[in-house]
C-alpha cells in the first residue's frame, strides 16, 4: 500500500458519488455528439473535431 493511497481511494469514491448524484437527478448531462448502430461502426469517419462522445447503440 502506497502512502495515501486509502485517502485517495476515499477522495475517487467521493467524487463518484458526487458525478452519479449530478446525473441521477439531471444537474450532469452528458454531451453525446452523435449515435451510431453496431453494424455501422465501420463506417464512422474518425475524427478528434467533436465536443462529446459518440454512442454505438447495440
Amino acid at each position: 500500500m502506497s502512502f495515501g493511497s486509502a485517502a485517495a481511494s476515499a477522495s475517487i469514491e467521493s467524487a463518484k458519488a458526487s458525478i452519479l448524484d449530478g446525473l441521477n437527478s439531471g444537474a450532469l448531462r452528458p454531451v453525446i455528439a452523435r449515435s451510431f448502430p453496431f453494424e455501422e461502426i465501420v463506417e464512422v469517419p474518425e475524427s478528434n473535431q467533436q465536443f462529446g462522445k459518440i454512442v454505438v447503440t447495440l
